[in-house]
């Protein structure tokens, strides 16, 4: 189904050993806007809308689980330095007692990942409005944690994460578009 290449989509640099910001980090992993939250959510809605959009959903779907292994990335290289009381000093405390370095599918305050995050109405318009949506907290979040860091090899990387989520946002206000304009022509049976 996929050609995997062994690189990741963008280069995840980081300056330094910072637990801290790993720990926010860990939002756009397992939290209710991030990357695996999205990847599920567009792969899964594809079952229910047009054909004329379907490769749309299949393609930045993929691309969610790119930008999942990009922040699995950045977490690892932000922590695995790290000691074990700067690690507790950051707040991960209970994250290692559970996990040790381990990533695992929670929020940025320990809550983990769940299947409520994913939406799919299987009305078409209501689930790329709700898609729209999604990329839009992720957009702003991305905004968020750039402003968090002074490590401006971590910021280049969640810029590039940050203008994909405008670029998703763009596609799918087109496929909104594109399937009102199809509701509204006239059907001669």
């Amino acid at each position: 189904m996929w050609i995997y290449e062994k690189k990741l989509q963008y280069p995840v640099r980081v300056s330094k050993c910072d637990p801290r910001m790993a720990k926010y980090l860990i939002e756009q992993y397992g939290g209710a806007d991030g990357e695996l939250s999205a990847a599920l959510r567009y792969l899964n809605q594809r079952y229910t809308i047009p054909d004329k959009v379907i490769g749309l959903l299949t393609d930045i779907g993929t691309e969610e689980f790119a930008h999942l292994e990009m922040i699995a990335t950045m977490v690892y290289k932000l922590t695995k330095d790290a000691t074990v009381e700067q690690l507790e000093a950051a707040g991960l405390g209970p994250h290692y007692s559970n996990h040790d370095r381990a990533l695992f599918y929670n929020n940025a305050v320990g809550v983990p990942w769940t299947a409520t995050y994913i939406q799919a109405k299987g009305d078409p318009i209501a689930d790329l409005y709700e898609d729209i949506a999604a990329e839009e907290k992720a957009r702003a979040t991305y905004q968020w944690l750039i402003d968090q860091t002074d490590d401006v090899d971590l910021q280049d990387s969640l810029k590039f994460l940050r203008e994909r989520e405008i670029v998703h946002s763009l596609r799918f206000r087109e496929a909104v578009e594109l399937l009102k304009a199809e509701q509204e022509t006239k059907k001669v049976f």
